[in-house]
């Protein structure tokens, strides 16, 4: 019995440390979505590669990457400068999972419209998923890893008849 009554004692302030502190973590998280969200809207390689850590590894939805933040910002701003010049994204949701208190695993579903091809030709809208993995520090949270799916690339699923 004093076993279990100690493990509560040492159990309860974690439990309520991390029910207190996730509100605002919440709220951070979507902070760092909105300021991702406003980075690529304002075609600003800089100001959207800054919600990632400088060792992050960036995945778009061909597989094709960037790590490191100087190398995300480099990447945005070639493509900034052609295929999403004219793009808007927007995040639709934003869930969150915490690993721990300071991890958190985050899907943002998102929809774009004003892309071109490389011939500068309008794009069909699409629609995807981001999947971050977040940390927090000193700082407050910030990017990792990050990898995109293009729904709106995927074949329709067979219909299941």
């Amino acid at each position: 019995m004093f076993k279990l009554a100690r493990m509560g004692l040492l159990v309860a302030p974690f439990f309520l440390l991390s029910q207190t502190s996730k509100p605002s973590d919440e709220h951070a998280i979507h902070g760092v979505v909105d300021q991702f969200m406003d980075g690529w809207n304002r075609h600003d390689a800089k100001a959207f590669a800054a919600v990632f850590s400088e060792d992050a590894d960036f995945t778009n939805w061909r597989g094709e990457g960037a790590s490191g933040r100087a190398k995300i910002e480099e990447l945005h701003a070639l493509v900034f400068a052609t295929v999403f010049s004219k793009s808007h994204q927007e995040a639709t949701t934003v869930k969150s999972r915490f690993i721990r208190p300071d991890v958190a695993a985050v899907d943002v579903r998102w929809k774009m419209t004003g892309v071109l091809d490389r011939q500068g030709n309008p794009r069909p809208d699409r629609e995807g998923l981001l999947s971050f993995v977040m940390t927090k520090n000193a700082a407050g949270w910030e990017i990792v890893v990050m990898h995109n799916l293009d729904i709106s690339a995927l074949p329709p699923l067979p219909n299941s008849k």
